[in-house]
């Protein structure tokens, strides 16, 4: 026991350094992030600045007399040293004139082996843009020297045609290196990478992934490139990165931080990548620092529990000694409890042998009363026989069904011996209440009740036994009719039918005299009756709520309350709930007991 609970206390501690391993993990991972994120805005910026630092030179030399005379015709040659004075005092690899045709006519390197003066770059997309009449801007390898580099052109209008309509007689154009920024990266041991929109990598921090695609090229954009001469001599082969979800690229297989800035001109993307060594080793050491803690702690819980131990040993010496006297004592008091059994099952005997008179006695009374209903019903229609005469075709019919209810009401008294199911079927509430109303008929009449209705259209279907459920109507309606026969105000019995909530409810609302203070948990009980001696046995409702019981549904009784208050007559509230047999009939009516 002790080696398991070392065991978990071993397991539960490493499970503690793995949680906190992830979370100082994702902590630092992304405190390094924060910072790559200043890196990644000082570069950007300092890429941008770079393209817009002489954007606006082409754009002045564009205006410069020497350059709208060269156009004219005149001598280049002050032209030669003007640019090349400013190409070099700007830094710049090359300043440039072409005319119209795309031909170079002045140069900041005339002097040189590899001149533009004489080139054309009529195919290059900034003179075609310059010539439009707008700036353009390019990134390329050039034809002339190798040298890759950024070209910046604008449009010169000629000096005889200035005005909104002015034509372009030429383009001015400068190209200037990002040799420095590229240098800066590696010397600084930065992973940068500047790409432009086709995701060409332009300038990189390590020269093995310059002119490298991001994602393979399409044919289209290779016929561009080509068209340009952008990479001349370029395979422009895939680089080697696979970008991991979100802030993270395997790059060089090794795994790094990425972060990319979109914004730039031209739709160029800056992407940075960054170590998370730092992050690593921070969250190793915070969860060495933790797993230490743990471990501490657990060493001196082992060391406490090993004392408590050693304290619950000799406690446990002790009540050994005590158990032991205990034990004799005990064996006394199994002895007494095992006497004390033997009597106990003897008076359970004679209990149950005294249950099962009383229940006797009571079958008897219930057979008496549940057959005095079709034997009364039996009489009612041999006298209607002796009196017309007529009627007695029909009196075999009758009465073969009143013998056939009997028998069945003999077959279900078995009913206080089990509460099976067995005999159940589907059939309409309503039909059993018809039967039921039929049953008391002769009841009805000799009181002079009147009988009011109202059941829902459509059929709502139970399942249960149909006997026992118009037994339960029988009963209820009888005792309705009884509860009638002394008052002074005319009978009236109200019978409702309604579907509510999954149950079927029937309600038998009569106008007589009430509950008298009983409530129906006491009218349930075997010979309990509101009515005088010598009228009823009081099994009737004991009966019934048996049925509604087997069938999982629920009787209520109440003093009935008008809401006439002009009407000062009596009576009580009889409603049955029993489950509905499966979907409702669309009936939504609701079923509180009505005020009368």
């Amino acid at each position: 026991m002790a080696r398991l609970s070392l065991i978990l206390s071993l397991i539960a501690t490493l499970c503690v350094g793995f949680v906190v391993q992830r979370v100082a993990l994702g902590l630092f991972l992304s405190e390094e992030l924060e910072k790559s994120e200043g890196q990644l805005s000082l570069y950007r910026s300092t890429v941008v600045a770079e393209l817009e630092r002489h954007s606006h030179l082409t754009h002045v030399l564009a205006q410069d007399s020497f350059v709208l005379d060269a156009l004219e015709g005149e001598d280049t040659g002050a032209l030669n040293a003007r640019l090349a004075d400013f190409a070099s005092k700007a830094g710049l690899d090359a300043i440039y004139l072409m005319d119209a045709t795309g031909g170079t006519i002045s140069a900041s390197n005339h002097n040189t082996p590899r001149s533009f003066v004489g080139q054309s770059y009529a195919f290059r997309p900034y003179f075609q843009e310059a010539l439009s009449g707008g700036q353009g801007r390019f990134y390329a390898i050039g034809t002339t020297t190798g040298e890759p580099g950024y070209f910046i052109a604008d449009p010169v209008q000629g000096s005889t045609a200035l005005g909104s309509d002015a034509q372009v007689s030429g383009v001015i154009a400068l190209k200037k290196s990002f040799g420095d920024l590229e240098e800066s990266w590696a010397n600084a041991g930065e992973q940068v990478i500047l790409a432009n929109r086709d995701g060409v990598v332009l300038l990189a921090s390590d020269p093995s992934w310059r002119y490298r695609a991001l994602s393979p090229l399409s044919a289209a954009q290779k016929a561009e490139i080509v068209a340009a001469r952008q990479f001349p001599g370029q395979a422009l082969d895939p680089l080697d990165w696979v970008p991991k979800g979100e802030n993270q690229a395997d790059i060089a297989g090794e795994l790094r931080l990425h972060l990319v800035a979109q914004d730039l001109p031209d739709g160029w993307e800056l992407h940075y990548f960054a170590s998370d060594d730092r992050a690593v080793a921070r969250a190793w050491l915070a969860t060495a620092v933790v797993v230490l803690l743990a471990g501490s702690a657990l060493v001196l819980f082992q060391v406490q529990r090993a004392r408590r131990i050693g304290r619950a040993l000799r406690r446990a010496e002790q009540e050994e000694a005590q158990l032991r006297q205990a034990n004799a004592l005990l064996a006394v008091e199994i002895s007494e409890r095992k006497t004390a059994q033997t009597q106990l099952q003897a008076a359970q005997k004679e209990l149950s042998q005294a249950s099962r008179l009383a229940a006797l006695g009571q079958l008897s009374a219930s057979v008496t009363h549940e057959l005095g209903q079709p034997i009364a019903a039996m009489r009612n229609h041999l006298a209607a026989a002796e009196l017309n005469p007529k009627g007695a075709a029909a009196l075999g019919a009758d009465l073969g069904g009143l013998v056939a209810r009997m028998e069945g009401i003999t077959r279900q008294l078995k009913f206080f011996a089990t509460s099976g199911k067995e005999g159940f079927e589907v059939f309409a509430l309503q039909s059993a209440m018809e039967a039921a109303l039929t049953l008391v008929a002769p009841n009805l009449e000799a009181g002079e009740v009147t009988v009011a209705r109202d059941l829902a259209e459509a059929p709502i279907l139970v399942r249960g036994n149909r006997l026992r459920i118009e037994q339960v109507m029988t009963n209820i309606l009888r005792n309705a009719c009884d509860a009638m026969e002394e008052e002074p105000q005319a009978a009236v019995l109200t019978v409702r039918l309604w579907q509510s909530d999954g149950f079927a409810v029937f309600e038998v609302t009569d106008t007589g005299h009430g509950l008298a203070a009983a409530n129906l948990q006491d009218l349930q009980e075997p010979f309990v009756t509101t009515r005088e001696s010598g009228r009823g046995m009081g099994l009737g409702l004991a009966i019934s709520a048996t049925i509604v019981k087997d069938h999982g549904g629920r009787m209520e009784a109440e003093d009935r309350v008008s809401k006439d208050t002009s009407d000062r007559s009596g009576g009580a509230v009889f409603r049955v709930s029993l489950p509905l047999a499966g979907a409702g009939t669309g009936l939504t009516e609701s079923g509180p007991l009505a005020a009368q």
